[in-house]
């Protein structure tokens, strides 16, 4: 898996022009299906891929957190929100609470999430690859691409199934 990867960049990289190529056609002219698709190839590729064999986000980027995701992560750990605030995030240039620091303060060294119950919604959803209207996504999913091999294999996978 560390090869995969290590090698993921590249591969990303290699592959971007042709991916943004094809979002942009998948944007302007999305099939019928596409969500139905994009559920179908997502499920498959999770059926064969081990999260904890990877956690190459959790090491590599961090999370947006929404209110709602402060509040509920804060309870957990018996903090008022803002102390929850004060110890693990920071504002970024966007506005936004993100983590202070990657790899992730809640990742375990066997790759397991320590707040696995109560983490984040963007961490719920990541990859995002069997989101509706994935098309309204595709810099995002081109972002993820050179994280996540999951998210890498799916959207080479619609690439091949989709002719635009």
């Amino acid at each position: 898996m560390q090869n995969i990867i290590n090698n993921l960049p590249k591969l990303a990289k290699d592959k971007h022009n042709e991916s943004k190529k094809f979002f942009e056609k998948l944007k302007n002219k999305p099939p019928k299906n596409l969500d139905y698709v994009m559920e179908e190839l997502h499920e498959a590729e999770f059926k064969k891929t081990d999260c904890l064999q990877c956690a190459n986000c959790c090491k590599t980027t961090g999370p947006l957190f929404t209110d709602k995701d402060i509040e509920r992560i804060a309870k957990h750990f018996k903090l008022k929100p803002q102390q929850f605030i004060n110890q693990y995030l920071r504002i970024d240039e966007d506005k936004d609470y993100v983590l202070q620091g990657v790899p992730c303060t809640f990742l375990g060294a066997d790759n397991y999430c320590s707040i696995y119950d109560v983490r984040p919604k963007a961490c719920q959803e990541f990859p995002h690859t069997d989101r509706k209207k994935f098309q309204q996504i595709s810099n995002l999913t081109l972002k993820n691409v050179a994280i996540c091999p999951a998210a890498f294999n799916i959207v080479e996978e619609i690439k091949r199934r989709i002719k635009l």
